[in-house]
This record gives structure tokens, sequence and C-alpha cells, in this order.
């Protein structure tokens, strides 16, 4: 990413009275807009004059103007539209509130944030941006699992970006990717850490994550990676007692990344290893140099694990690559860099995520430079699907909720695309459906499964698998 560019005045839009020339100002509408990824874009976009909200988008409207009221926007500014005529009408610097995606007027905005999590509301809301040729940065990774490679394809076919958004996990991922490529580095693993750290505190042998508190004594004893890997691996996992640590959007994420990269799950539930920063370049190595992977070029999440006076790794993200000169690697590793114990691979990392505060890089990029963060052309090379946990009876509904977005009933497993079948059902194009007959626990679902799919989401899907 070029940031001189990006800052410089690019194009030009509008004059000042002395016929000087001032910044294009990038106008974005943005869906999902009472959320926590919303509150800090909006949040940063006051920092930043070239940027501005024209429409917001929220189905709570009383609480979206709080929150705006709440970071600095002016009353007056902020006026909700019951209909279109509304939105059209309103004044320069007037931002509109709407309830309706339908309401987000293309005339009024240069880019669309979609960040509603709703993979069919998502993906409507998307797909009309595309078609009246403004862009689209999507954040809600349910609608990119299911659309994304369609919903690029269109924005190609219409001379303008689809992306990933920085600031959340699978944009920054796939720009290390990239980075790392374009460095010649042989990648052999990526991936990002888990959303809450485990941290160990010694003295009284009890893990804290997040808000929860539990005794895990056994780390104590397994704070340094062993000769064994995999067995120090297990015996970390055996130590939390069966507690999960996975989570569905993780799943989803590296689905995102995958199709962005060409990168592929190992395996379907991810190795998910409890692991600390230092050692990621001994566990994500291959097998027969002691690793966990039975092949390179793969995606992957890990679990942090740290005491309490150690920095998290703050949901950042990683690449593992071979190291290819040893005088070089050795010295990088003189200099603080994770290196393998046999010196045959290298972890280069990223120990943060901002969400909305970094995503207005991507807004200026799509809009003034036509550039996206993710692939311009992107391949459907693994599908995010799901396996029933329990037996489920033909006529369930698989809800869909939770913070994570989980669908009752049902574990989300990563697939690689050639393996996973044609007729295998994406998770999220599941969410909601009704099931038409019986589905056995340990079974993938799959589309024969499924009844009142949404026709234009299974479109989109179809159209980006062929």
């Amino acid at each position: 990413m070029n940031f001189e560019l990006l800052f410089r005045a690019g194009a030009q839009r509008t004059h000042s009275v002395s016929g000087s020339p001032e910044p294009e100002v990038v106008r974005y509408a943005l869906t999902g807009a009472g959320g926590g990824f919303a509150r800090t874009l909006l949040a940063q976009t006051r920092l930043i004059g070239r940027l501005m909200p024209t429409v917001l988008c929220d189905l709570d409207l009383a609480g979206l103007r709080k929150l705006c009221l709440e970071l600095g926007y002016e009353a007056a500014s902020l006026v909700e539209c019951a209909n279109a005529e509304a939105v059209r009408a309103l004044a320069p610097r007037q931002i509109a509130l709407v309830s309706d995606v339908n309401l987000l007027d293309p005339a009024a905005f240069d880019i669309l944030v979609e960040a509603t999590g709703n993979p069919s509301v998502g993906y409507r809301a998307a797909r009309a941006a595309l078609q009246a040729k403004c862009h689209v940065a999507m954040v809600s990774k349910e609608v990119d699992a299911v659309a994304g490679v369609a919903l690029a394809r269109f924005a190609a076919n219409q001379g303008v970006v689809y992306t990933t958004a920085d600031g959340d996990q699978p944009s920054n991922l796939i720009g290390w990717v990239s980075w790392a490529r374009t460095l010649g580095l042989d990648i052999v693993a990526a991936g990002k850490s888990s959303e809450y750290d485990l941290v160990f505190d010694a003295a009284s042998g009890e893990v804290t994550q997040l808000d929860e508190r539990f005794p895990a004594p056994e780390l104590a004893s397994l704070m340094t990676l062993g000769d064994d890997v995999a067995a120090t691996l297990a015996a970390r996992r055996e130590a939390l007692r069966g507690r999960k640590t996975s989570a569905t959007a993780d799943y989803c994420e590296m689905s995102v990344v995958a199709t962005n990269t060409g990168l592929v799950p190992d395996v379907e539930l991810l190795h998910y290893p409890i692991a600390r920063t230092t050692e990621l370049a001994d566990i994500y190595a291959l097998r027969e140099d002691g690793g966990v992977l039975s092949r390179r070029g793969v995606i992957d999440v890990f679990n942090m694990l740290r005491r309490p006076d150690e920095a998290s790794f703050a949901g950042g993200v990683f690449v593992v690559v071979r190291t290819h000169d040893a005088p070089t690697w050795a010295l990088l590793a003189q200099k603080g860099h994770v290196v393998s114990r046999n010196g045959r691979y290298a972890c280069l990392y990223l120990p943060y995520h901002f969400m909305g505060v970094e995503t207005p890089i991507t807004l200026l990029e799509a809009v003034l430079h036509g550039r996206p963060t993710g692939a311009a052309r992107p391949t459907q090379c693994a599908v995010l699907a799901g396996r029933a946990t329990t037996p489920l009876k033909a006529g369930t509904v698989l809800q869909m909720g939770g913070h994570h977005h989980d669908v009752a009933g049902v574990q989300a497993v990563l697939l690689e695309r050639s393996a996973a079948g044609a007729n295998v059902a994406p998770l999220y194009l599941a969410a909601h459906a009704t099931l038409v007959r019986d589905v056995a626990a340990g079974e993938l679902l799959t589309l024969d499964h499924l009844q009142g799919v949404d026709e234009a989401l299974l479109g989109a899907w179809r159209a980006g698998t062929v």
C-alpha cells in the first residue's frame, strides 16, 4: 500500500472560493451502523477531513442517533429519513439515518461499508451498490463467505472495487500474505490468533479468558514447548478440561482469507494450537520437521497463551515462511525475530487488528486509487461448511445467532473446495433455512437438505463456484 500516494492530492472534485484545489472528500454509506465495528469507524472518521459518512443504516435509529451524538456529530446534521425522497433532499454535510437498506441512495455515497453481518441483507445491499457503480468494502464475513467471489467478479465487470476492509483480520492477513509473496518468501502457513487470549497466572494456577477465570494448574509445567511439539500441545489442551477454544467466526474469516489468497485448511477443524508467540515457527512447521502440518500453503488459527505481564497478540496475524539463507535468519533471530529451533522456519507477525480505526485506509484507497485490499479475482478454493453436532430432524429451522453467529446444532468446518463436493452447503446459506430431511450427527449439510434458502444468495454462491 502506497501511503504517500494515498495522502497526496489524488483526484480533485471541489475548489475553494480562491480557486485553489481542495482534496477530494470520500463519502461512505455504512450498514450495521450501530454496532461495535461501526463505532470505531465513525469515531475515526471524525479525525479525517477527507472522509465523511453520508448514509448510516441501522434498525435502531434512536440508538444510532445517540451514538453519533456521543461521538461528537452535530445534532442538526443527523436527519432521520423514512423514504428515498428525504434522503435525496439532504443538504451537503447532512447525514441520513435510515433503517432500511433499500434507502441507501447510491447518489449519496462513493463506497458502501457493509457491516450488517446478515448474509441476505448484506448481499443485497452490496449488489445494489455495485450495480450503481459504487465501491463496496465488505466487513460482513458472513456475506463474503457465500457471495464474495461473485460480488468481486461483478465489481470488476462494473469497473469498481469490491474489497475486504483493513482493520479486520481477514483484510490484514490478506495484505500480510501479499507482502510476504511480493518479497518472494515461501509461505508454509498463515493465520491469526483467536479472539481472546488465555492468560495463565502461575501464582494461582488459573487462566483468565476475557471475563472468565478457571483453574488449569497443569499449565505451570507446560509454558515451554517440549521437544515433542504435538505432545506439548495435546497436554495443554488437556489442561483446559474440554473448554471450547474455537469459534465459528474464526472459520468464517479464514474462508475469506482462503478465497483471496489460495491458501487452504490443513484439517477441517483447523489445528488451533494453544501457543505462545515465540513458538509459532516451530508449531507451524511440516511434520517431518517436528511441526503439526501435513503440507505447506495452509491457513490456521491459534489460541494465544501468555502470562499476565506479557504482551497480547491482540487478534493479530502471521505468516510462517521457510528460511532461505541461514546467516540472514540467524542475524534476524539475534534481533529478536521468531525463528524455529532448527532454523528452517520463521514467523513474521503483526500483533494487532484495529477494526474501524484502520478502515479509512481501505475506503480512501478504493475510491481515490481503485485498489482493493483483497484479490481482484478471488477463487472459491475453500468453503465454510457445517457438520451436524446432533441428529437434526426434517422441519428444523437452522437458527443463526449469538456473538459469533453460530448456527444451532451445527459445527462450522473449513473444507478445501476440491474435496468438499459440489453439493456441500455454505454455512451462511444454510442459516435460517429449513431442513427437508433428517441429518445425522456428523453429517455435512448439503444443498439437498435445505428449503427456503435465499434464492439470490444461492445464485451468487453458484456463480462464484464455476
